[in-house]
């Protein structure tokens, strides 16, 4: 049995995550390299300071000429330059490795859902695919960004620290180990606890985003219904839960720190009493124990960076594991499935249920030969678009076959069915850019007479003339307004661009009004000159003009015949033809 849980996008695990990033930061492993080695340079600097700090008090203590100051002042001098510039230079380098990572895993997301069916998504929840591309980016991009410098400068300064302490005297070190057990142990719960609460937090933001995305989505039809009240509620709900995950993590973190400042207060301590005992028995210097405590008292800011900044991380982790999982999605390329020969398609016993396990369409037979124009008609839900759907390939068959000149619409994989069936919606996007870009979404290497030509087809290159900067005016979100008649137009150049042999229209007419529809139809009409179509009707008038008509009533074709000898008929089509015809007068 298919559960929620099992529909939802995959999360990938630590190891997959980690096994993601390193193959992004792979193709700039040597600026990694380097980066990594500018910030070893910068602690082997920043462990000079200390020394040379001591060694000027025991200059003081000894009251010796001033002369013996120059020394140590200058190497402190150019440890403090030193340190700062190959600071600098490290983080600066590291920054520019992870944003490259970040880039190439980002594309590889984005490619990676662009390549899933529709079905895909909608089960795993659209809200959920954006809560991914958008706020856990941006996690990780300010995780690589800064989070993950700070993290490896912070380790680089506590490794290296401790070996300079080992450096002055064994016991200094041994005394400052007083500490690491507070520490580990407020890491190790903190690890322990932190990912689930994390997790949580991310999946609670996904469901928000999908509430908000459904809500938003359907607001015509949620205003037409009154449903504001409920939706609003819904969405309430989502965000406390949202709110109360992200509580719980902060109220782990505050528990969190309490136990590293209990640490550094027990490890300053110590060495500062192993500095009294071995200045008071000979075995060490005052500068040397000075040295030692400034070297402690030096480690409070990366051990506390390191481990405030595992919130960070955690946060990052859970959130590369959410965009790994869909990095991870392959897509079955079809094995040895022959390209159509013909663009004939036939449907044998074809099925569809949706998640909920509801049957829409029941055991659909259909055949369309070469060039010929069926059109669907039904009243509403009657399985019109669905069909429409699976034979696009943007659904998957529950039961039966669908095939495209003889070959299985599922074996053929998504790219190879792309070049042989297009799919015009009446739900049609602009995309942001020119008019010229959104036209070559369909054909990339289309030169701007072939944009022309299209568009001329479908009756639209006088309109597209008369923008200001004609195929270069920008459309879409910020640009140029255009009306639902000239964005489907648009769609059916893309079509024509496209030259794929069959076409499915799914109602393409359906958001014009009269003139409009005219319109549409007779582009629709010259767009389809030559190639098979299949024409999910909303318009009777598109389906007088077909070769066929099918008739869907309840998921099942109930009639099928030239449009003018059913309407003359006393089967279902004759009523819709005479109901459409009524409204018409």
């Amino acid at each position: 049995m298919t559960t929620t849980a099992d529909l939802r996008l995959p999360i990938a695990t630590a190891a997959q995550a980690r096994r993601q990033l390193a193959a992004a930061v792979r193709p700039d492993r040597r600026g990694a390299i380097v980066a990594v080695l500018l910030l070893v340079a910068t602690t082997v600097a920043g462990l000079v300071i200390p020394p040379a700090l001591g060694r000027l008090v025991d200059l003081g203590q000894a009251g010796g000429p001033s002369g013996d100051l120059t020394a140590p002042l200058v190497v402190l001098g150019l440890a403090v330059v030193g340190q700062g510039l190959f600071a600098a230079l490290g983080r600066a380098r590291l920054t520019s490795v992870g944003e490259g990572a970040l880039a190439r895993l980002r594309e590889t997301v984005v490619e990676r859902a662009l390549g899933l069916p529709q079905e895909r998504l909608e089960q795993g929840g659209t809200g959920d695919l954006v809560s991914r591309v958008g706020d856990d980016v941006d996690r990780v991009s300010d995780a690589l960004r800064q989070g993950f410098p700070e993290f490896l400068f912070s380790a680089l300064t506590v490794a290296l620290t401790v070996v300079g302490l080992g450096v002055l005297d064994w016991r200094f070190a041994l005394a400052g180990l007083a500490a690491v057990p507070f520490q580990v142990l407020a890491g190790r719960l903190y690890v322990r606890v932190s990912p689930p609460l994390y997790a949580a937090a991310r999946a609670a933001e996904g469901e928000r985003s999908q509430q908000l995305v459904e809500t938003l989505g359907g607001l015509p039809t949620v205003q037409a219904l009154l449903l504001g009240p409920r939706h609003l509620d819904r969405v309430a709900a989502r965000s406390e839960s949202a709110r109360r995950a992200h509580l719980d993590a902060v109220d782990k973190s505050a528990w969190f720190f309490c136990r590293i400042h209990l640490g550094e207060l027990t490890g300053t301590a110590a060495v500062l009493v192993m500095g009294a005992v071995l200045v008071g028995n000979g075995s060490a210097t005052l500068g040397e124990a000075t040295a030692a405590a400034l070297y402690f008292l030096r480690l409070f800011d990366p051990i506390s960076a390191l481990l405030t900044l595992l919130d960070e991380v955690q946060s990052a982790t859970a959130s590369l594991a959410r965009l790994a999982g869909i990095a991870m999605l392959e897509q079955p390329e079809p094995e040895g499935a022959p390209a159509p020969a013909a663009p004939v398609l036939r449907l044998r016993g074809v099925r569809f249920s949706y998640a909920d396990g509801a049957e829409v369409l029941h055991g659909v037979d259909l055949d369309v030969a070469a060039g010929e124009h069926v059109a669907v008609v039904g009243s509403s839900g009657a399985g019109k678009t669905t069909l429409a759907a699976l034979v696009a390939g943007i659904h998957t068959p529950s039961g039966g076959t669908i095939e495209v000149g003889g070959s299985s619409v599922t074996a053929l994989g998504r790219d190879e069915l792309a070049r042989h069936v297009t799919l015009v919606s009446q739900e049609v996007h602009v995309f942001a850019g020119t008019v010229a870009d959104d036209l070559r979404l369909a054909r990339p290497e289309a030169t701007d007479d072939d944009l022309v030509a299209a568009l001329a087809v479908v009756g639209a290159d006088g309109w597209v003339r008369a923008l200001p900067d004609g195929l270069a005016t920008r459309v879409g979100s910020g640009g140029a307004g255009l009306t639902a008649v000239q964005a489907q137009q648009l769609a059916l150049a893309r079509l024509v661009l496209r030259g794929a042999e069959v076409a499915v229209l799914d109602e393409a007419t359906a958001e014009a009004g009269s003139a409009g529809a005219r319109v549409l139809e007779t582009g629709m009409r010259r767009a389809l000159e030559g190639r098979t179509a299949l024409l999910v009707a909303h318009r009777l008038t598109t389906a007088a003009e077909a070769d066929r008509v099918v008739v869907l009533e309840h998921g099942r074709v109930v009639e099928v015949g030239p449009p003018a000898e059913l309407a003359a008929g006393d089967g279902p089509y004759a009523t819709l033809w005479a109901a459409w015809s009524a409204s018409r007068t």
